[in-house]
């Protein structure tokens, strides 16, 4: 029997609480909802960090920001330091479509074969030695079919997702990917094929967002718990930014306003459903499921209402926790592990189960025993989570307190101000459902997360 082919697909700030595994059937999801009747679900998936480039960093390396060296976004990962297609065995022909996130955004690199790429926005980003003109595949393909950009010289993500469905990113991945796994069925090469999609990620808008009615869209259980004094300066400033702010077109004050937003995001994780739907058609199709793995996860979360907050970037459980799905070769039931697990476990439990041995620098621990068996008890590690300096944005502080009289307290004192953007936090979440952050700037936090 050869090595078993993998199609690893993950979206970007999708929050686990999307799925009907997860606990939420009311988004039309009826392809992933299929895929996780037939998978191991993960059900306390953790990210490395809830932002995008350290998350992927991990999820191609199986090493931590701090040690892969991307622990912000846009720091591009070094080339000495190998991905998984760099692990794999030359018989893999692997190919890397949508967003990457990881420096020289446009270019075939670390391994792999192939390259799509939708993202034009990184191009000031690039190495030195990097033609800084050149386009996305996304965007030539856009030209060829008619259309020009309205601003500037390239397609800004708010005018993406503008277009007719057929037209949009999801769309033309799952074009590219469909066109990718029939190749392989006609010459027989075993495979490894990374998908990222930009959606659910903002602009938070696109042509699902009349698909839930409003009355069915679900407020998140703690959205009146609002951060107060106590709690940490970047949720403070995320709340008060939003609600001073809104996002985009959309205001942030009332229920009613989120609830509007959050049908947006819902929408989104649906189109998602939609073309990983057609993705998954054709490697049925083509006879490939019948040795391919497949993989179903994200970069990170989103607040989306929860404490009235939005975005990633928080070191809560919403921002932190991601779906995740395994689907093995021929496995036909579902199985559920309750224990956390880290994203830095992704790359030595791949390899595993596709007979590759593991690099001894690689971090994380494999969890095949658990994805073949159902059997949590190789699942002994803690999880760890970290953020890093550098990335709260003290700038909304003043235009909050300005427009939110109400608010007794100020959002911070100058001093604060000033130590914030030094903090770094190092968060452990444990087998027993407790959770610490500990943070250099004094306010370490200790949750129950049964509670």
């Amino acid at each position: 029997m050869p090595r078993p082919n993998l199609l690893f697909i993950f979206t970007d700030e999708q929050r686990a609480d999307t799925l009907a595994a997860y606990g939420n059937s009311r988004i039309d999801m009826p392809n992933l909802n299929m895929l996780a009747e037939k998978s191991t679900v993960f059900e306390r998936a953790y990210v490395s960090q809830p932002v995008c480039t350290p998350s992927r960093s991990t999820i191609m390396t199986g090493l931590t920001p701090h040690t892969n060296g991307c622990t912000r976004n846009n720091l591009p990962l070094d080339l000495e330091i190998p991905t998984i297609a760099e692990m794999l065995p030359d018989e893999y022909h692997c190919a890397y479509h949508g967003k990457w996130h990881l420096g020289d955004e446009l270019f075939v690199q670390h391994g792999f074969d192939e390259w799509i790429s939708i993202e034009d926005g990184y191009n000031r980003h690039f190495r030195s030695d990097r033609d800084k003109s050149i386009r996305s595949d996304y965007h030539r393909w856009l030209i060829g079919h008619g259309f020009q950009p309205r601003r500037g010289e390239t397609f800004g993500r708010d005018e993406a997702t503008r277009l007719p469905e057929e037209y949009g990113k999801p769309s033309f991945l799952a074009d590219q990917s469909i066109r990718f796994l029939r190749e392989r069925a006609d010459d027989g090469r075993t495979f490894a094929l990374y998908i990222n999609y930009l959606e659910p990620h903002m602009p938070f808008f696109g042509p699902r967002d009349d698909q839930h009615p409003l009355d069915e869209v679900s407020i998140p259980p703690n959205f009146d718990n609002i951060p107060d004094e106590t709690r940490p300066l970047r949720e403070r400033l995320n709340y008060a930014h939003h609600y001073a702010n809104g996002f985009g077109e959309y205001p942030l004050r009332t229920e009613a306003d989120w609830r509007r937003l959050i049908a947006n995001y819902w929408g989104l994780c649906s189109l998602v459903d939609t073309h990983t739907g057609r993705i998954l058609d054709a490697l049925e199709e083509t006879g490939l499921a019948e040795n391919t793995i497949i993989v179903y996860t994200s970069d990170h979360g989103d607040m989306m209402g929860s404490h009235r907050m939005l975005t990633k970037s928080i070191m809560l459980e919403e921002a932190q926790r991601v779906p995740l799905l395994i689907h093995l070769p021929g496995q036909t039931e579902q199985r559920r592990i309750s224990a956390p697990v880290g994203q830095i476990d992704l790359v030595p439990t791949l390899l595993e189960l596709m007979d590759v041995e593991t690099p001894k620098h690689v971090e994380g621990a494999s969890l095949a025993d658990a994805t073949r068996t159902g059997d949590e008890s190789s699942v002994t590690r803690d999880v760890f989570v970290e953020w890093t300096p550098g990335n709260t944005n003290q700038s909304v502080a003043e235009t909050a307190e300005a427009v939110i009289p109400e608010w007794k307290l100020a959002i911070a004192s100058e001093e604060e101000l000033r130590r914030r953007p030094a903090e770094s936090v190092r968060g452990i979440v444990t087998r027993d459902k407790w959770k610490f952050n500990w943070s250099t700037v004094g306010d370490h936090e200790l949750y129950n997360l049964e509670e």
